[in-house]
């Protein structure tokens, strides 16, 4: 596998990744005013989430 092909790869588990932490921020706003003390933190694993990913997609695109 060439490392253009590894990080496409990489890219696409970190996709799901922050898909699935979208879903739990969205499932915790849902369920308010239970578990609000949990919002900064499940807002935070998102905002690393999507940091990470939009990282990763700025260099496979530098790299195509």
């Amino acid at each position: 596998m060439s490392n253009l092909e590894a990080l496409k790869a990489e890219i696409k588990k970190l996709s799901a990744k922050a898909t699935q932490a979208k879903m739990d921020l969205h499932d915790l706003a849902e369920e308010l005013p239970a578990n609000w003390t949990s919002i900064l933190s499940v807002a935070q694993q998102v905002h690393d989430a999507f940091d990470e990913l939009e990282r990763k997609r700025e260099d496979l695109k530098a790299r195509e």
